[in-house]
């Protein structure tokens, strides 16, 4: 069993888009106290984020309308810890290929990531990891039309990597973890833990 967070923890789930009430159920069960995270007011008292999978250009243009981009781009600046997951591994990327003219990212973590760089729907796939730093064997890791890292900056620390090539797939820089894959799906709550581990 993965270790419990200290109490009172607070992570807001960005919560505009995309299937994030299971990241919420993992961090509940370590002991966080998921908030959901929809508007500009709902960062007072956030002690770290994830943001989840989704489509990362939809997401990008609700963070816009919601007014939530401006002040979450400042707490992320200023140091608060996140979880990226999937698209959310997208918009926290210093530099996003095949993304949108009008696409805006965090650059909180100096990678570039390509949009469904391992195909479609139909494409996706399960793939164990060897995660650096984590005990207990390979992680279950779920690829669903997944982003994959190209290129990847000084002081970013790569985790683990996928066949063929051993491409990044899990990343950290700082406070900021990301992952091309969900692992809210995948019913271990390890990475969820590690990101805590931080905050």
């Amino acid at each position: 069993m993965p270790a419990l967070c200290p109490t009172g923890v607070k992570v807001g789930v960005l919560s505009l888009q995309g299937a994030w009430q299971r990241h919420a159920e993992a961090l509940d069960a370590l002991g966080a106290h998921a908030i959901p995270l929809r508007l500009p007011a709902d960062l007072a008292g956030i002690d770290a984020v994830v943001l989840p999978g989704g489509e990362s250009t939809t997401i990008s243009r609700l963070l816009a309308t919601s007014g939530l981009f401006d002040p979450l781009a400042e707490r992320l600046a200023d140091g608060m810890p996140a979880l990226g997951t999937c698209a959310g591994m997208i918009l926290l990327a210093s530099e996003v290929l095949d993304g949108r003219a009008d696409q805006r990212s965090f650059g909180a973590v100096d990678i570039a990531v390509r949009r469904n760089a391992f195909g479609r729907q139909v494409d996706s796939f399960e793939a164990g990891l060897d995660v650096e730093g984590m005990a207990g064997g390979s992680f279950p890791a779920v690829f669903i039309r997944a982003p994959a890292v190209e290129r990847v900056g000084e002081g970013v620390e790569v985790l683990a990597g996928v066949e063929p090539g051993g491409r990044p797939v899990l990343c950290r820089q700082g406070p900021i973890v990301v992952a091309a894959f969900h692992p809210e799906l995948s019913g271990d709550l390890r990475l969820h833990s590690l990101f805590l581990a931080q905050v």
